[in-house]
């Protein structure tokens, strides 16, 4: 032990300016070798903890972490894994796709606003964009290349419509952002409901406006008379996931549950509804289990890397001299909104958003309220960014996710190309809400 601290230079001596320069550009350069991110940034933790303040900081570092992991809050966040786990099992997100047939109708582009309802709904399931993406990908894209659907529309609508999960509660973006910054989750929310709608709803229009002004774009399907018997059929696809989005927000806007009792309702919610469709099988319950307990090692690890970090930057007085970097850049609170967002846009072209969240949150948050502004908005503002960081290149999970289901004439960069008009409507999204605050603040 002794010789590893010899090793380790003094960084206390180069001063806050410098030592920042090195840890980040060290986080950088470890991550560009292909680390993993949560171990990047326990490494860089380590190293900065011993070489500024010795062997004493360590049990500093493991209470951070213990912090981080202890709160009641995030047991909510395996819960809502969990739930998106076994809807892709299940056949809960076909029938639904067919049961919004009936909104569909003649409607031109009917199939892809079919398929954005279908996104919505499946957010307020679950709150989880990976396997909303890849139900899409394998129930929507098929049937609207099929039609003569132009690819790239698309392409871009199941990617940019199983993102919404980001903005739609029960938002797992939103619950660790929630965590990060000590505010209400249940207010994120009820705050973050109307911009997930609004998103949507500009999603709708671009695709009606381009179904209109370009027929060949999305092509009336032949006419097929849906009988009324039909129709009660199609319709009972849509009871059971209704249900589940009313037990689930309904019992944390009622205030009859906390959003940590609601995750665990609808765990059971969606599990009954398997059981009612027949389809609950061990089988079934083992793969969401195993992939529950691989999507969550991985936010818990990166949790985990990136307190450390954050509680060593902090001890070493960094976060303070961040901050008024940050603040320094101009008098105007709106510019100094727009540097946040723009680091947050950079920082998500390459790093998964747990890590952005946990890593920029504790910097931001303070900033934020010293400027007058609502945590609260910053939040929604915050999983706003993270849609755009889902779907731009070069690593915009949603474009991978839809590429494993694709059929294999799609390419990656077809894909990128396709989701430019929606990721200019998710930047458009992010400026209306620091324009008009309003929209997220009731």
């Amino acid at each position: 032990m002794t010789e590893l601290l010899a090793l380790i230079p003094d960084l206390k001596s180069l001063g806050i300016e410098t030592a920042t320069l090195l840890m980040f550009g060290s986080l950088l350069l470890l991550l560009l070798t292909g680390m993993p991110l949560a171990f990047v940034t326990l490494l860089v933790a380590l190293i900065f903890a011993l070489g500024w303040f010795g062997p004493n900081a360590i049990p500093l570092i493991v209470s951070r972490i213990f912090s981080f992991v202890n709160s009641f809050v995030f047991v909510s966040v395996p819960m809502f894994v969990l739930m998106a786990a076994i809807l892709d099992r299940s056949g809960i997100a076909r029938d639904l796709f067919d049961a919004m047939r009936i909104v569909g109708g003649r409607l031109r582009g009917g199939v892809a606003i079919q398929t954005l309802l279908v996104a919505v709904v499946l957010a307020a399931m679950s709150g989880i964009i990976g396997g909303e993406v890849v139900l899409l990908g394998v129930i929507a894209l098929p049937q609207m290349l099929r039609l003569g659907y132009d690819r790239r529309l698309a392409i871009g609508v199941c990617c940019a419509g199983g993102a919404l999960g980001t903005m739609i509660p029960p938002s797992i973006v939103l619950i660790i952002y929630g965590l990060t910054a000590s505010v209400s989750i249940g207010d994120l929310f009820t705050a973050s409901f109307l911009p997930g709608l609004m998103l949507a709803g500009m999603y709708a229009a671009y695709i009606l406006f381009r179904a209109y002004t370009n027929p060949e774009v999305a092509p009336i399907p032949e006419p097929d008379e849906i009988s009324t018997a039909e129709k009660l059929r199609l319709l009972k696809g849509l009871v059971l996931p209704v249900l589940v989005v009313i037990f689930v927000l309904g019992s944390i806007y009622g205030g009859i549950a906390s959003v940590t009792e609601a995750s665990a309702v609808g765990v059971l919610g969606v599990t009954l509804s398997t059981m009612i469709r027949r389809e609950f099988t061990f089988s079934l319950i083992l793969g969401a289990a195993r992939q529950t307990l691989a999507t969550v090692g991985m936010i818990v690890w990166i949790g985990i890397g990136a307190s450390a970090l954050v509680g060593v930057f902090n001890l070493m007085g960094g976060i303070r001299f961040v901050q008024a970097l940050i603040t320094g850049i101009s008098d105007n609170p709106t510019v100094v909104i727009l540097f946040m967002m723009l680091i947050l846009f950079v920082l998500g072209m390459f790093l998964d958003w747990v890590g952005v969240a946990l890593l920029t949150m504790p910097i931001f948050v303070p900033i934020v309220t010293s400027l007058g502004y609502d945590p609260i908005w910053f939040g929604v503002l915050f999983a706003m960014n993270m849609q755009v960081s889902f779907l731009s290149p070069p690593f915009g999970p949603a474009a991978f996710y839809l590429k494993s289901v694709a059929p294999p004439d799609i390419s990656l960069g077809e894909i990128f190309r396709a989701l430019l008009p929606f990721i200019m409507l998710q930047i458009t999204a992010v400026g209306l809400l620091i324009l008009f605050p309003g929209i997220a603040i009731h």
